[in-house]
């Protein structure tokens, strides 16, 4: 118990249309993270002093978001100087990435207290600020490289997903999320943006929307034009069973672009009661692996096997599911191979409907799921996404 990694609060902001004019897009990233920062030592009249690290991810670590936010953002709140911080980049995976390894230093008995989180402001600096190794021409060839967009419709046409089955699920998280947001269900966690007056910004995710099957219908798919860019001729070399890809993802069936923050306290025991702090979950076990690089969508299933592996645990003893939506197809094939039904999975609706602020959403989900646990008065959570290059990561929480 001693070496426990315990969850004890986890907050994010609400989530910003990602484009110029959206919620967020005058607040500059390191005032989202702040934001949260201040109302995390607020909350729980924390000593800031005993607080040993902050890892914060993004995926586009440059500008606004460069050179170490993390720290950046300690130095710029009120909080003490003795917390350090480290900016982490594993693509989609690095919010739930920057949890894990908090919690491992902690579970490794190196470190008592720390917190961990993502910010990603898409509004103020676009996918693909910071360049890419991938973008050389030469390594894309090599690699076999294709857009992640074109990876999703490649896994549905192996899959066998239809154009209405991926709009099927798209329309079950939009009512999800609506219907999560109008019970009630997210205000715990969600802490309104205020700018420097303490005037609120936003203080809802502001990509929900009525949607229907027959509206997402009509919507044109996103990423055909990249067969035209090349990208399809590597597939005939990697995939050449596949005649031709159906192109069925389009923005009603993909993740949303939008900005945001996220935050999570971590500590073992001990340091939680100094603090006068209450566990609400402990972290049983998280892991990390890759799979093949061109879909690469595919490491949510053997990222959750391998977690439940070495929790001695059976999908059967997780309780609820949380997978991010980054594209529809992510999550039929997630379901298809872990034989998971809707009723325990993404429960409140995904990224589908809310968005994925790159490097927040990790925590963010992990956060979404413990409330949802608790609102139910469940037990166990497996938190788990995928991320460029074939990443899949998976963390399974337990409620204490």
């Amino acid at each position: 118990m001693s070496n426990d990694a315990f969850i004890y609060d986890a907050i994010r902001t609400p989530r910003g249309k990602g484009k110029p004019g959206g919620g967020l897009y005058e607040v500059k990233p390191i005032d989202l993270v702040t934001n949260l920062l201040e109302e995390m030592k607020s909350r729980h009249a924390l000593d800031t002093t005993q607080v040993n690290d902050f890892i914060c991810a993004t995926g586009e670590p440059v500008n606004e978001q460069g050179q170490n936010i993390a720290k950046t953002a300690l130095v710029y709140s009120s909080w003490d100087d003795v917390t350090v911080g480290a900016q982490l980049h594993r693509y989609c995976a690095g919010g739930l990435d920057a949890v894990n390894t908090v919690a491992m230093k902690i579970m490794s008995g190196m470190e008592s207290m720390g917190v961990a989180g993502g910010v990603e402001s898409m509004s103020r600096l676009g996918i693909g600020a910071s360049g890419a190794a991938a973008g050389d021409a030469w390594v894309a060839m090599k690699s076999y490289g294709i857009s992640q967009g074109l990876g999703a419709d490649l896994m549905a046409t192996l899959d066998g997903f239809t154009r209405e089955d991926v709009d099927r699920y798209a329309a079950q998280s939009q009512a999800r999320a609506a219907h999560a947001r109008d019970n009630g269900y997210f205000a715990r966690s969600l802490v309104p943006v205020k700018d420097l007056n303490g005037v609120t910004v936003l203080d809802h995710d502001e990509l929900i929307r009525p949607t229907t099957t027959e509206g997402l219908a009509k919507l044109t798919p996103s990423f055909a034009m990249f067969n035209d860019y090349g990208h399809g001729d590597f597939l005939k070399f990697k995939y050449p069973q596949v005649e031709k890809v159906e192109c069925i993802h389009t923005p009603g069936n993909s993740s949303g672009v939008v900005d945001g923050a996220s935050l999570v306290l971590l500590g073992n025991q001990q340091a939680g009661a100094d603090q006068g702090l209450k566990p609400r979950a402990r972290i049983v076990t998280c892991a990390l692996t890759g799979t093949e690089p061109t879909i690469m969508l595919a490491g949510p299933a053997p990222a959750s096997q391998k977690a439940l592996a070495q929790a001695g645990m059976t999908k059967d003893d997780i309780d609820l599911f949380e997978l991010n939506e980054a594209f529809a197809s992510v999550v039929l094939r997630y379901q298809k191979l872990m034989d998971i039904d809707d009723a325990r999975i993404n429960v409140n609706g995904g990224a589908i409907a809310m968005g994925h602020p790159i490097g927040a959403t990790g925590a963010m989900i992990l956060g979404c799921v413990l409330d949802e646990l608790e609102r139910r008065d469940l037990n166990t959570a497996l938190v788990t996404l995928c991320a460029g290059g074939g990443i899949g990561i998976a963390t399974i929480i337990e409620r204490v």
